[in-house]
């Protein structure tokens, strides 16, 4: 037994030198492959091995993309090159190339991914993965979720869900003495709560709907983990809620189809989406034809119906928070908002705002848009190259490399007077900024994916305003850069938003 441990521990020393030159020899490959990959263009001279700039990027995320845009911006050339997590990097700042991305997604050029490890996360079973007239076919299909009486729907059960949470948020800051406090949490849970009620309406119990968050919540998490897959760590735990949270949504759908086969009216987005869903699979039923594509399946639509969640939830939180910092800190911009809620709403009304009344809110919507332009809520989206692609003339991007167009960066290029926050340069006919800088407003992306639900997501931004501005009074906490972004994941202002909050209205309205 003795001499077969020595046997074994003489092997390992053997070993040792092999397997030391075998990772030295893949270290200077991978540095090969990367510099051959990058050429010229700026990024680092030299990658950490096998994870490269990753360590930054999760600590220090928004250190980590000032930089990418700063060196674009310094070079002259638009994007840069890094390497993150074993993946040969291209970030992009430039408008112009960013749409040549946008509009390139297709098999021989790009695949949306929506995360650095997207398909590892959110499945198989998701919108952004398809391509060409599988696609348009149904994107076709979920137009009818966003139909003007199916945003009347929805903006009923925003406001209801609204109001509830400022009812909220007003009690527990009269109970702590009128302490400011930070509402990214707060808003956070009110547009779950807004999320699950317009997406799935009655088909989420009240227990459905507590697992639903304390799911939804370890896949943020994951979000910005370190992509290790392994039992225990963040991100396993995230891919094992995305799967739980598809598998809850598929039972809606599944409900949802009986009700609307039964002749139930709509309420809520699964039901606009079952009612037609139904309806094109009896018809090819009787027809002797297959059932249409994706639709047919419940656990597909379940993650297709994720899809919205994520895209509403996370976004959603960002824009209300600094909507209420780019408020407090514009009191004219504040002062004409409010007018012209009051000029069509009244809280003593006791009825919510109509759609008619939503859509002629205007300033508010331009306020809005503004918003959303001055800080884009996911501020990259990443694609994948399929095979190379020739970028600009002096420059191909190779095949497998992780492409990152940046819609922050477009928003502050074009426009006058980029930084400032000027809702005026979307409400104002003179200039029609969002016509003129049409390519450079990508906050919700562009070309063939473009993200389909944006009237609803500008929607329940206008709503929100409406609403905050009307019954409540408030006042930022403002330190010291306490509006710098963070990434949770979309960025928010460091702080949180911290604000101080007071009941405007003498009586809050019960819908």
């Amino acid at each position: 037994m003795v001499d077969s441990l020595l046997y074994g521990l003489l092997d390992l020393r053997m070993a040792a030198p092999l397997l030391a030159a075998a990772v030295a020899l893949y270290i200077l490959v991978e540095q090969l492959s990367y510099h051959r990959k990058k050429g010229s263009l700026p990024g680092p001279p030299l990658v950490v091995p096998f994870i490269g700039s990753a360590t930054h990027m999760i600590r220090d995320p928004t250190g980590f993309w000032e930089m990418q845009a700063a060196r674009a911006r310094k070079s002259g050339v638009g994007f840069t090159a890094d390497f993150l997590a074993g993946k040969f990097t291209i970030f992009i700042r430039d408008s112009e190339l960013s749409n040549r991305v946008f509009a390139n997604v297709r098999p021989d050029a790009f695949f949306v991914i929506g995360h650095p490890f997207g398909k590892k996360l959110f499945g198989d079973h998701n919108l952004i993965y398809l391509f060409g007239d599988d696609h348009k076919d149904l994107r076709r299909r979920m137009a009818t979720n966003f139909t003007p009486r199916a945003l009347s729907t929805y903006a009923a059960i925003q406001q209801r869900v609204i109001v509830s949470h400022l009812r909220r948020w007003l009690d527990r800051s009269a109970a702590n003495g009128g302490k400011a406090e930070p509402i990214r949490v707060p808003c956070r849970d009110m547009n779950l709560e807004t999320s699950q009620t317009v997406f799935a309406g009655p088909y989420l119990t009240e227990e459905a709907r507590e697992r639903f968050k304390s799911d939804y919540n370890l896949f943020n998490v994951g979000l910005l983990a370190f992509p290790v897959d392994l039992p225990g760590l963040a991100f396993r735990r995230a891919r094992q809620a995305v799967a739980r949270l598809v598998r809850m949504l598929r039972d809606c759908a599944r409900e949802s189809k009986a009700r609307m086969r039964a002749g139930g009216e709509p309420e809520c987005l699964v039901d606009y989406w079952m009612q037609e869903t139904v309806r094109e699979i009896d018809e090819a039923k009787a027809a002797g034809l297959p059932p249409p594509a994706h639709i047919s399946d419940d656990e597909e639509i379940g993650g297709f119906l994720f899809d919205f969640l994520f895209a509403a939830q996370d976004a959603s939180t960002s824009s209300l928070c600094w909507a209420v910092s780019a408020l407090d800190s514009h009191p004219d911009v504040l002062a004409r908002v409010r007018a012209e809620v009051a000029s069509l709403w009244s809280p003593d009304s006791g009825e919510p705002i109509t759609a008619d009344k939503i859509a002629e809110m205007k300033y508010t919507k331009a306020v809005a848009r503004e918003v959303v332009r001055h800080r884009p809520p996911a501020t990259l989206m990443p694609h994948i190259a399929l095979q190379d692609f020739q970028l600009t003339e002096s420059y191909t991007i190779p095949k497998g490399t992780l492409v990152l167009p940046s819609m922050y960066e477009s928003s502050f290029q074009g426009f006058h007077d980029p930084d400032a926050f000027d809702p005026e340069r979307f409400f104002s006919e003179a200039r029609r900024e969002d016509v003129v800088y049409k390519r450079n407003f990508l906050a919700f992306g562009a070309g063939p994916h473009q993200c389909v639900g944006q009237r609803y997501a500008l929607n329940h931004l206008v709503i929100f305003m409406a609403l905050f501005v009307s019954l409540v009074d408030f006042r930022r906490e403002r330190t010291e850069r306490c509006d710098v972004p963070v990434y949770m994941p979309t960025i928010v202002p460091r702080d949180g938003c911290v604000v101080y909050l007071k009941q405007r209205c003498a009586n809050l309205p019960s819908f």
